[in-house]
């Protein structure tokens, strides 16, 4: 069974200027721990140059929270890989819930942006989840599995293998509502067997797999217990260094333990 590193990853979505986000850096760069665990920060374009300034090569990863697929042309408004690798980013986060919903993305653009990412070096987090009419009528696996299987149709082993996939109940995401983490469990661990389907099972050992939606520190440790939980894509919890270095110290906590 492949050792998978915890990831603990920040959306600030439309949160933090840029003197925000360098107070943040300055409150977290000497304090976070240097083992055990990926820390990411995935903030608004305007200040992801602050944040590789202050913490690049500081145990934290600089993520952008979207891009386009190609690497230019007339794209009003959109940001592409080249953009993003010229500005030393690792991570971006795919298919988010509001970006469906808001911004039309589909499954297949979803797909289009992960090849990109990949093409470009950086790490994709792809988000996949249910909203509550689908939970309350039985349908979250299929669904579930449809995005898995869309977000990853043409990658090789080896990209598949590097993938983030972060399962955010749609219902629980911003609401103080949160799936138990036995209920995440099972979804996540149905999201392995789907990449194993997808791919094989050494790929599926590999994939790291989050789980989003009202993430908080005084809950994290219970999803980080369960066997297929890598870790966890928090929105509200990551906007405040006390809060964001909670996180990471409960992961590290608990994997010495």
């Amino acid at each position: 069974m492949a050792e998978r590193t915890p990831i603990i990853a920040g959306n600030w979505k439309m949160h933090k200027t840029i003197e925000e986000a360098r107070a943040f850096a300055g409150a977290v760069a000497a304090k976070l721990p240097q083992k055990n665990v990926d820390a990411v920060i995935c903030a608004p374009f305007t200040a992801l140059p602050s944040l590789v300034e202050e913490l690049g090569g500081k145990a934290v990863g600089i993520g952008a929270q979207n891009m386009h697929w190609e690497e230019s042309g007339a794209f009003t408004g959109e940001i592409s890989p080249v953009m993003l690798n010229e500005l030393r980013i690792e991570y971006v986060i795919l298919g988010h819930s509001e970006r469906r919903q808001y911004f039309a993305e589909t499954d297949e653009t979803v797909n289009k942006k992960v090849k990109a990412a990949f093409a470009h070096n950086l790490t994709p987090i792809v988000c996949v989840g249910e909203d509550l009419q689908q939970r309350e009528s039985g349908q979250t696996k299929e669904f579930v599995r449809e995005q898995v299987m869309k977000a990853g149709e043409g990658l090789s082993s080896a990209d598949a293998k590097k993938l983030i996939i972060a399962y955010e109940p749609i219902w629980a995401i911003g609401t103080g509502k949160s799936s138990t983490a036995d209920d995440a469990q099972d979804v996540i661990g149905f999201i392995r067997g789907t990449v194993a389907d997808a791919f094989d099972q050494q790929v599926a050992n590999e994939v790291r797999i989050q789980y989003g939606g009202s993430v908080k520190p005084d809950n994290i440790a219970s999803y980080m217990a369960q066997p297929d939980i890598d870790g966890a894509l928090v929105g509200g919890a990551s906007l405040e260094a006390v809060s964001f270095l909670k996180l990471i110290e409960a992961v590290v906590g608990g994997n010495q333990s």
